[in-house]
């Protein structure tokens, strides 16, 4: 049982003992602090380690905090850095699950002589002849089928999520009923490893090249103001632009090659489509039927569209024009309750 100190794993463990399962916990330490100990602020925190010790004593269930700083290092927070460079907005709880989590856990999960790994995500998994499938949790609100795109036959069929029959509510009555002491514990809502700054310091600590000025430009190329390093900028962001205009205005586009980011209208941020490169399917191949739903930020709802190959990769297509579409987040396809696979957004299509 992956248990990170919160409330929807704590509550996982508890139920699959009360399954009648043996379980054993264990918390993946992939961030430091300067001293080498967990970090003290945001989420994966030494006090999150330390929630998810006494539950599973509470559970009366072993209970290991596994060494994995290096790993997260290197697949996680060097590209974190490398892609905002670029001018591209990453997603490293994506990242994460792809290049760390599951392989890390369902590598110890054989070691340990364990038939499956349990995880506190709201998702589920089902059997169909086709095979298995990822499906989204019947918590819509807390749905996070979009950061589990990337799992395979094999990893689906290894993996147990207790909680994605559920709803938040129901979850904590859980908590409650059993006495766990996560019961009432906020969500975790930052980058793990960022805590609770701001990214853009974060950057500036650990990647201090990200400080690099530039021009703030309009859409006809007129300079409106300056900047201190693209790397602060994303699609779509409305505030702190640094430039006093009276209309509302939006990133459009960042050029981190020269050091410019384009801001513009509202309509200036739609696009038709867009290109999705790294694409890998749940089924291990592309769905039958072009016609599908994507979502392309984690909190968005997802928007019919239809999926085919073109020249540069895969081409998604929105019946309606969709904003703020970010180089570097993912896109998830579904087709209704069903995660049909993903991949990350290279760029944006215009017909025009």
């Amino acid at each position: 049982m992956a248990m990170s100190g919160g409330v929807d794993s704590s509550v996982a463990a508890a139920l699959l003992v009360e399954a009648g399962h043996d379980v054993i916990g264990v918390t993946l330490k992939q961030w430091e602090d300067e001293d080498g100990n967990l970090p003290t602020a945001g989420c994966c925190t030494v006090g999150d380690a330390e929630d998810a010790r006494r539950v599973a004593a509470q559970l009366d269930i072993p209970y290991y905090v596994l060494d994995y700083v290096d790993e997260f290092r290197r697949a996680v927070v060097e590209p974190f850095g490398r892609l905002y460079l670029a001018g591209r907005t990453p997603n490293p709880c994506v990242e994460c699950n792809r290049k760390v989590r599951f392989n890390a856990l369902l590598e110890r999960t054989t070691e340990l002589g364990c038939e499956a790994l349990a995880t506190g995500h709201y998702a589920r998994v089902g059997w169909h002849p086709s095979g298995y499938q990822l499906r989204r949790g019947v918590d819509h609100l807390k749905d996070q089928s979009y950061v589990l795109y990337m799992l395979t036959q094999d990893q689906l069929s290894r993996l147990r999520l207790p909680v994605g029959e559920l709803t938040k509510p129901e979850v904590r009555a859980h908590a409650k009923r059993l006495g766990l002491r996560t019961a009432n514990k906020p969500d975790s809502q930052e980058i793990c490893f960022v805590g609770n700054g701001n990214y853009r310091d974060f950057l500036l600590q650990h990647f201090p090249e990200t400080r690099s000025p530039g021009v703030v430009v309009d859409m006809e190329g007129n300079q409106l103001g300056t900047h201190e390093g693209t790397a602060g900028f994303t699609i779509g962001q409305r505030r702190g632009l640094g430039v006093a205009v009276q209309e509302k205005k939006y990133v459009v586009d960042i050029d981190s090659a020269s050091g410019t980011v384009v801001i513009g209208d509202a309509a200036d941020l739609l696009a038709e489509g867009c290109v999705v490169v790294d694409v890998t399917f749940v089924a291990g191949r592309a769905p039958l039927s072009p016609e599908i739903e994507v979502k392309v930020r984690y909190r968005a709802e997802p928007e019919p569209a239809t999926l085919g190959q073109g020249p540069g990769g895969w081409e998604v297509r929105f019946s309606e024009p969709q904003a703020a579409i970010a180089p570097g987040q993912a896109a998830v396809f579904y087709q209704g309750e069903v995660v049909v696979g993903g991949g990350t957004i290279e760029r944006p299509l215009s017909d025009g």
